[in-house]
């Protein structure tokens, strides 16, 4: 039995840094991965890439917005008034892939002051779910999770460093099943689970 929580890599990483309960970490990025083998918390050469993932642009299901993405695109036009949710860009790596995206197509200060931030991806998701945002970036498997949103594009691969899932087990889960549960997500009946869902399976190279 797996008990699994939900939260965006930063809030997990900093709870498995004060003492919470748990065996294996799926971080969204190397950064908080990084964190916390730096700090030893994750047990020695069992972390390993286990997913890829893309970058989305998204407006509401029934919003006629389009736009093409690409250099200095005309993303602020397309906003308006309107607000554009992403990942908290300090701390969550899905906020720190957009700023990455939108800084490298030259467009990142135009819409810096329209900003929705968000604690999570999928809050930022839910903002454009229910309009309160008029678009949002998001991983393309959210987009594909969630029926009030559509694709508007998706961003390039070299406009932001890869989107990859490190996965491990934390320092002391030794004997709780944690390395089966991992060699588990590896193998092929995972991966045919992870593309029906829009991961990237498998990815090139740890």
């Amino acid at each position: 039995k797996v008990t699994v929580s939900y939260a965006a890599s930063s809030a997990l990483a900093k709870q498995i840094e004060a003492g919470a309960p748990a065996d294996v970490f799926i971080s969204a990025d190397r950064d908080w991965m990084g964190y916390l083998k730096d700090r030893k918390l994750v047990a020695a050469g069992s972390d390993f890439i286990l997913l890829g993932n893309r970058l989305a642009l998204i407006a509401p299901k029934d919003s006629a917005v389009a736009v093409a993405i690409g250099k200095d695109f005309p993303l602020a036009a397309a906003l308006g008034d309107g607000r554009l949710a992403i990942g908290e860009v300090n701390s969550t790596p899905a906020g720190r892939y957009a700023r990455a995206a939108l800084t490298s197509l030259g467009v990142w200060a135009q819409v810096e002051g329209k900003l929705a931030q968000a604690e999570n991806v999928r809050a930022a998701l839910k903002l454009v779910a229910t309009g309160e945002a008029l678009l949002g970036v998001v991983y393309a498997t959210d987009a594909q999770a969630e029926e009030a949103v559509r694709v508007v594009g998706e961003f390039p691969e070299a406009s932001h460093p890869p989107i990859v899932y490190p996965a491990g087990a934390l320092a002391g889960a030794a004997g709780t099943g944690a390395e089966k549960y991992l060699a588990f997500l590896r193998s092929a009946a995972a991966g045919r689970i992870f593309a029906e869902h829009g991961f990237l399976v498998p990815i090139p190279s740890n």
